[in-house]
């Protein structure tokens, strides 16, 4: 990357390295803390890898090697003209960890990065040890309420706004990418983020091309819907997850209720472990940092997680 503006914002300063790997013919930015049995922090929209700075001292002092990357088109990793589609993005996932050099991870992902950790969970068994997920119901899940239940159409309201051509791009970057600001704090419990990460997103959502790729998954989701893509993918996720899930919600997020997280359960065939935080909303891992890496890293240490 070449601009030193962008640099900055990318590769913060923290206990943390950073590097570039590459992956599923792309090359992705990480930050990375740690040694032992390797957690992949998916990041959601409209963020990026920072979005995990408090979990990953959390959980290289517990004994594991943290890993956020930046996914497809955000942050430091490639913009690429394509590649946005779920599939794709969660081969990108499992190439990363190949490329760490791991035999497998546990995947934590958080909104788009949860979606992803569901899909790659599903796609590549194999390289997936464990899946906790945040803000995010199973794909099949997240569709059938989103066609379904009027309540969460209406949440979900920005994702439809996201199908209109170039328009939602210039929203976001406008002003200094105010938007972003704006939509961190609506989608937020009582626990506002300060204003010193809110303009962190700010600037990084602002880096070129950036708004264009963080959109671009949103409109497979639905354009793909009734196209046979979308319908092959939804048919694909019936199989279910078999490995021990972790699943984490905020009593009061505005964009994912938890009626439409909460059956998500019925496709894991493994222990299945729900947990509801009340008072938070749709960013518990930056509203209540503390508790939320208290709860995954006793969970990721349970060798006989509870159903």
């Amino acid at each position: 990357m070449t601009d030193p503006s962008a640099t900055s914002v990318v590769r913060l300063d923290g206990p943390w390295t950073h590097r570039d790997v590459a992956a599923n013919g792309a090359r992705f930015h990480i930050a990375e803390m740690g040694d032992g049995p390797l957690v992949l922090l998916l990041h959601g929209f409209p963020q990026y890898w920072w979005t995990w700075r408090h979990q990953l001292p959390a959980l290289a002092e517990a004994g594991f090697r943290a890993v956020a990357m930046d996914l497809r088109g955000v942050g430091g990793s490639d913009r690429t003209p394509r590649g946005y589609d779920p599939a794709n993005l969660a081969l990108d996932i499992t190439g990363v960890i190949r490329s760490l050099g791991e035999p497998d991870a546990a995947l934590v992902g958080h909104d788009l990065g949860g979606y992803l950790a569901w899909t790659a969970a599903v796609m590549r068994p194999k390289l997936v040890r464990r899946l906790a997920v945040s803000s995010m119901p199973h794909p099949r899940r997240w569709r059938s309420a989103m066609l379904g239940d009027i309540r969460q159409t209406k949440a979900g309201s920005y994702i439809w706004g996201f199908q209109r051509p170039w328009l939602p791009e210039r929203q976001l970057v406008a002003d200094g990418g105010a938007l972003v600001g704006e939509l961190i704090r609506d989608w937020s419990g009582p626990r506002l983020p300060d204003d010193a990460a809110v303009d962190t997103y700010r600037k990084a959502m602002c880096i070129p091309s950036t708004a264009h790729c963080s959109i671009e998954p949103y409109r497979w989701m639905v354009r793909s819907m009734a196209r046979p893509d979308g319908i092959q993918f939804n048919r694909r996720m019936k199989r279910p997850v078999r490995v021990p899930t972790l699943h984490l919600h905020g009593s009061l997020d505005p964009v994912l209720r938890t009626r439409s997280a909460a059956g998500s359960g019925e496709y894991v065939e493994a222990p299945y472990r729900w947990r509801l935080f009340d008072g938070l909303g749709h960013f518990p891992h930056e509203e209540d940092p503390v508790a939320f890496s208290k709860e995954l890293v006793e969970w990721l240490k349970d060798p006989e997680p509870d159903r």
